[in-house]
């Protein structure tokens, strides 16, 4: 229902309440109660709960004692940990407009009200939902935002105990990873205030254990910056804020204990955890806290959005830029598995979806972009390759053709099957859930590409190692009868359907916390994060 029409009928009928009440009582609040209530007739609609905020308030005004004001400004403040601007809520003009509004009577009483109540109802939404919508930024988006689910009620109630941090605290998602990322953002706004760290300069070789040089002193001052607080001798006016503290016996020696520090930097950062500063662990490095700040903040506003599907049991959820699967099973246990992932030139997209069936020893129905792109070169190269790699040639409807007839300049709409066996790139086991991109989970012969740090490598469609053990408790989990070692012994393309459908979400996220509570920072392969990242910067309009 559109908020204009309830806002409009409440407020008329409190208008005419308080034209027709001449008690005491009400004296001295009926002029302002009857201003509020007149304005926000005419209040501009902005798709917020406003009209059931004051109905629970009894129509009574709120804003309108300068401690309630400053507590709501600071609490809109706070919002910075969230990777929100406080400015977009008016937190850097509200006290003043307060101040102002008192000086003008009633009239401009009502106005400051109704403002001050749509700042703390916008930052509430954008707490619980994110500022941006995930359709905006993300084409493919294919999940409804989700309504509100906190209790305005007891933030009516937290306002009039004067906790607005804890009216904010009731929408933002409770999860221990938006904590955690909340957390990361503190500390890298705190690193912002530090004096400047030098950054390690480019050089031809790499920088290893056992190294002297004048840049392992900078390589400690950068893994220090980054929290390996131990690696320099105290300084407190150097680094004030992050506790330094020990003494190296020699600052230029490239040590044991340093390359524990690079290793566990690595680690964080998705890079090959082999102690070496190479390029890429250079360039890690020496990545400023600015951009840090920004990647939390984009991470966080993508928690936001993702906020509802967190809680679902059983789930599958597929972290692409970190390269990982996780399963919730019902009884609470979480299975882990590395993935492979679209590569750049072919993104795995974000989707929202449920594993409805298993596909056991597939075959291959070869995609029209991997088709043009990949396997038409080759076969005009030499025919003989569709046979080595077991391709049939078939017509849309399925009849085999023979691949000889075929004019391979311009094949029209054939399409090519691989067979099931070794060498199918689906591997002996296929997760299959709907979704518009023709996406699925799936085994794969390539088994050492687990092995990579980086797993960027798929044509879209997500690899995953185990994915015959993920198949069997889906299978148990649902109630099936089926056991997969019968059913990889049977013939090919047979599809067993789950008993219920197991919720699947893929995201993208470029820092999360691991299970250590340590937040990592991913590198964007898809070039995602400075779209939303603009979006997220944009003013919003001034009201």
């Amino acid at each position: 229902m559109n908020e204009m029409q309830p806002l409009k009928r409440w407020a008329l009928g409190t208008a005419l309440c308080l034209t027709l009440t001449h008690s005491a009582a009400y004296a001295d609040s009926a002029p302002l109660q009857q201003a509020l209530a007149q304005q926000l007739i005419t209040a501009e609609e902005q798709h917020l709960p406003i009209a059931e905020f004051y109905q629970l308030r009894d129509g009574q005004p709120v804003w309108q004692a300068v401690l309630t004001v400053e507590s709501l400004v600071a609490a809109l403040n706070g919002l910075e940990s969230d990777g929100l601007a406080p400015m977009d809520y008016h937190a850097d003009t509200l006290l003043n407009e307060f101040h102002r509004s008192q000086t003008l009577g009633v009239s401009a009483q009502a106005a400051f009200d109704i403002k001050a109540t749509q700042s703390l109802l916008l930052a509430l939404d954008h707490v619980e939902r994110g500022k941006v919508d995930p359709r905006d930024v993300e084409p493919q988006w294919d999940a409804p935002r989700p309504s509100r689910g906190y209790s305005l009620l007891r933030v009516v109630h937290a306002i009039e105990d004067n906790k607005l941090e804890d009216a904010i605290a009731l929408a933002r998602p409770s999860s221990a990873e938006y904590q955690q990322l909340r957390d990361a953002l503190k500390q890298h706004y705190q690193l912002a205030n530090l004096s400047s760290t030098p950054y390690l300069a480019a050089r031809e070789e790499s920088l290893r254990p056992g190294d002297e040089a004048g840049d392992v002193v900078i390589l400690r001052q950068r893994l220090a910056l980054w929290g390996d607080t131990d690696l320099l001798a105290a300084d407190s006016g150097v680094y004030p804020l992050i506790g330094v503290q020990g003494t190296a016996t020699n600052r230029r020696l490239f040590d044991a204990s340093l390359e524990t520090a690079v290793r566990r930097f690595q680690r964080r950062h998705l890079l090959q955890a082999d102690g070496v500063v190479g390029e890429q662990t250079r360039l890690a490095l020496n990545t400023s806290v600015a951009t840090r700040i920004d990647q939390l903040r984009v991470n966080l506003e993508r928690a936001r959005w993702i906020r509802p599907m967190q809680f679902a049991e059983p789930r599958v959820w597929v972290d692409i830029a970190g390269y990982r699967m996780h399963y919730v099973r019902p009884n609470g246990q979480q299975w882990d598995a590395r993935v492979v992932v679209g590569s750049p030139r072919r993104e795995t997209p974000i989707i929202h979806s449920a594993i409805s069936h298993l596909t056991i020893n597939p075959s291959w129905t070869i995609p029209p972009t991997i088709m043009r792109e990949d396997v038409l070169p080759r076969v005009r190269a030499d025919i003989g390759y569709l046979a080595r790699q077991n391709i049939q040639v078939i017509s849309p409807a399925g009849m085999p053709l023979i691949a000889e007839e075929i004019d391979w300049q311009h094949p029209g709409g054939v399409m090519l099957r691989q067979v099931a066996g070794v060498g199918n790139p689906l591997g002996r086991v296929v997760v299959r859930f709907p979704n518009n991109d023709m996406i699925y989970l799936h085994d794969t012969p390539a088994r050492g590409l687990f092995q990579r740090d980086q797993r960027a490598l798929s044509s879209g469609c997500i690899r995953v190692e185990g994915v015959a053990e993920l198949a069997q408790m889906l299978l148990q989990d649902t109630g099936s009868r089926y056991q997969m070692s019968s059913l990889l012994s049977g013939g090919s393309d047979r599809n067993v359907n789950l008993t219920q459908r197991v919720p699947v979400a893929l995201h993208y996220l470029t820092a999360w916390p691991n299970e250590q509570g340590e937040v990592e920072f991913r590198p964007d392969i898809y070039r995602r994060d400075a779209t939303l990242l603009t979006a997220l910067q944009r003013a919003l309009p001034s009201s």
